[in-house]
């Protein structure tokens, strides 16, 4: 009996020390965000030369099944991302050649990077072959030169420089790096540690497949971001795929670098900026209404959804972005129901779809996130009732965007050619003494919104402009015609309390009251 409870006694910790093994062997662990972004960057698996690793469409129909704790279920969800990139991009894009799409693939640009093996693509692909072979690196060449001609692969950020974490959301980490001295760019790769992978682990046992999954979000925004070519979507340079954590075939977005949105201080900039963010936000959703794949909605429309490059919006997130607009029918009122945290729309259902869905759903975002925050406040008050009828309308969803876009180029070109200004043709009740050559070194104040935190920085249409602007300031005796001027033209004008520190400026233009200088 005590020999039996002996061989029971073993037996049980023979187990547990087995399923101990198995754990640390099997279940998938993480590294720190610091030695992940060091691991990444500086002691990347290069491919073999002889047989690239390659993310084909061949390889992922059917779904390859693993042994350790694959369900169906994180099969269907991969076919199911698959298919929709392989319905993004059924036309052939600008830098993808022709042949079976089935047999190619995505995103098929040659990760080598020896330019005449790119050449050979595009030979083969009917590419124009006039551009000529470089004959600078990659550390010499500029920015300009490098998008134009060639896409940027693995061997483009072998050795990148100044690498730093800008942020992650659920799928993806992004970070800059810098290519040469004078370019840098975004680095877009699938997060380790993020909450879609952990999430999926924890359900389904494979770092492997979860991986392809939330990688599949990657390639569907590069997917994307090369379809939709438009001044407001971040550019796509180019990718790259390597082993990387113990993972084969872990992808990289390579796209341009921008700035990310902080509403706290777009709410502090002049009026001529916010008027951009909105305008440039406005010629986006139009674009998406009428892209060649339809009308796209960007589901998960936020603010960090964004960024600026020199001071143009460009939506950077497109990983949630769809064309599908949502099925109906006219019996059954609610399926097209928009819900808001303030406000519900009903939308009509038109042979089986509702009505503008996609398009309507971007405008009201528009309208929320943006236009009620950035429109309308320190406008010049001739263009206020114009811009309160366009906050109005999109609020109340009474225009499309093709409307909308109407109405803000018109508020463009009465702002850019000075038709707010009102004609006084009274003389102004003080004289300046106009200086040339000259500028104010001291004598500033604040005032908001200012394009400089320390002073009074505008921008004005005109010289008569700048005397109404000073006329309102009970501070301002003088003013500084600056050599600069804003994206609309207008010039910017430094504002000061005196006249005392006048010097010697070739190029800029001073005005001074007359008696300023005295007191």
């Amino acid at each position: 009996m005590k020999r039996r409870k002996m061989v029971v006694a073993a037996g049980f910790c023979l187990s547990f020390l087995m399923g101990t093994l198995m754990n640390l062997l099997f279940i998938p662990g993480f590294e720190h965000h610091g030695e992940r972004v060091h691991r990444y960057h500086h002691e990347k698996q290069q491919p073999d030369a002889d047989a690239p690793a390659r993310l084909q469409v061949d390889d992922l129909t059917p779904v390859e099944t693993a042994a350790v704790g694959r369900l169906p279920e994180l099969q269907r969800q991969i076919r199911e991302r698959i298919d929709e990139v392989l319905r993004y991009r059924q036309r052939r894009a600008h830098w993808v050649g022709t042949g079976p799409l089935e047999r190619r693939r995505l995103m098929d640009l040659e990760q080598r990077g020896d330019w005449e093996s790119y050449k050979g693509i595009e030979k083969n692909n009917n590419y124009d072959q006039s551009q000529p072979t470089p004959a600078v690196s990659i550390a010499t060449k500029s920015h300009r030169e490098l998008t134009r001609e060639s896409v940027l692969g693995c061997s483009s950020i072998d050795n990148v420089t100044n690498v730093q974490y800008l942020g992650s959301g659920y799928t993806k980490a992004v970070y800059k790096a810098n290519l040469n001295s004078s370019f840098s760019v975004a680095l877009k790769s699938v997060d380790f540690g993020g909450h879609d992978m952990e999430n999926c682990v924890k359900k389904y046992a494979s770092s492997t497949d979860c991986y392809k999954l939330a990688s599949f979000k990657i390639v569907k925004e590069m997917t994307l971001m090369e379809r939709l070519q438009h001044p407001n979507v971040l550019k796509l340079y180019g990718y790259c795929y390597q082993d990387s954590n113990d993972i084969k075939d872990t992808v990289t977005a390579i796209t341009e670098l921008g700035s990310p949105l902080e509403m706290i201080q777009l709410l502090q900039t002049p009026w001529e900026e916010r008027f951009r963010i909105c305008l440039s936000l406005m010629r986006l959703l139009h674009y998406l209404a009428h892209s060649p794949l339809g009308s796209v909605t960007l589901l998960d429309f936020r603010p960090r959804q964004f960024v600026l490059v020199g001071g143009v919006l460009k939506v950077t997130d497109l990983d949630d972005a769809s064309v599908e607009e949502t099925p109906c029918s006219p019996s059954s009122p609610l399926d097209c129901l928009m819900e808001f945290p303030a406000r519900n729309f009903t939308l009509p259902c038109h042979k089986g779809r509702c009505q503008g869905i996609n398009e309507k759903r971007n405008l009201y975002n528009a309208y929320r996130f943006f236009f009620t925050y950035l429109l309308p406040h320190s406008a010049p008050s001739a263009l206020r009732p114009l811009l309160d009828k366009i906050v109005n309308s999109t609020g109340e969803l009474i225009w499309g965007t093709d409307e909308t876009l109407v109405h803000l180029e018109k508020v463009l070109d009465i702002y850019r050619n000075g038709h707010y200004l009102k004609n006084n043709t009274e003389r102004h009740k003080t004289e300046y003494k106009r200086v040339s050559d000259a500028s104010i070194a001291a004598e500033n104040y604040r005032c908001w919104p200012s394009y400089q935190h320390d002073g009074c920085l505008l921008s004005v249409f005109s010289v008569h402009e700048a005397v109404d602007v000073c006329e309102s300031h009970a501070q301002c005796r003088a003013f500084v015609m600056t050599n600069q001027s804003t994206w609309t033209g207008h010039q910017l004008v430094l504002f000061k309390t005196g006249a005392s520190s006048l010097t010697a400026a070739p190029g800029k233009l001073s005005y001074v009251r007359l008696g300023a200088a005295e007191s």
